[in-house]
């Protein structure tokens, strides 16, 4: 029995050397432009997803999701999250997809988690994912806002949603003008 702990012993401190040295030495690409591996994109959500639910403290969201309110989270969003995570017009935008992972398009793929955690990670970020702190940026109140909104963005009120102006008609082929050609 001795031989087998001390077998498995070796085998896992020689793993965990053979891993360590493969990232020092540059053999794992962290370029935000390649997939990862299928283990460390498992293993890093499964990080951030634990992290976020030790971390995240138990509080109750104390901004009522009032026209009011929902307009000031729009405006926030707006300005500082939505060249990011989108806008109506534009759910999936392209500089979204130019992170790995890619941020989360909010029109597209609404939000999921509780408000105390959307609150954790507006207010500290997530490290390598390109998601900023907003803790010197934003005060609470309004962290707040925009985790209100976010917690509404399917069911968001005309006054809401008009902060992000009209949405654009869909371009057909009927609305193409030919101009004259000067001779």
């Amino acid at each position: 029995m001795k031989n087998f702990i001390l077998g498995v012993t070796f085998a896992l401190i020689v793993s965990a050397i053979v891993v360590i040295v493969s990232v020092k030495k540059g053999y794992v690409d962290f370029a935000a432009d390649q997939a990862p591996s299928a283990i460390e994109a498992k293993l890093a959500m499964e990080a951030v997803d634990a992290s976020t639910d030790r971390r995240a403290p138990e509080r109750t969201n104390p901004v009522a999701p009032t026209k009011e309110n929902l307009a000031s989270g729009a405006k926030l969003y707006l300005d500082h999250c939505a060249g990011c995570h989108g806008v109506p017009s534009n759910p999936d935008s392209q500089f979204a997809k130019s992170f790995y992972p890619p941020a989360p398009g909010f029109f597209h793929d609404t939000p999921d988690m509780a408000d105390n955690e959307n609150f954790y990670i507006v207010r500290h970020g997530i490290r390598w994912t390109g998601m900023p702190s907003w803790d010197q940026t934003l005060s609470e109140q309004q962290t707040w806002q925009i985790v209100t909104f976010l917690s509404n963005i399917e069911k968001l009120p005309a006054d809401a949603l008009a902060v992000f102006g009209p949405r654009p008609a869909p371009a057909t082929s009927s609305h193409f003008m030919t101009m004259p050609m000067s001779h």
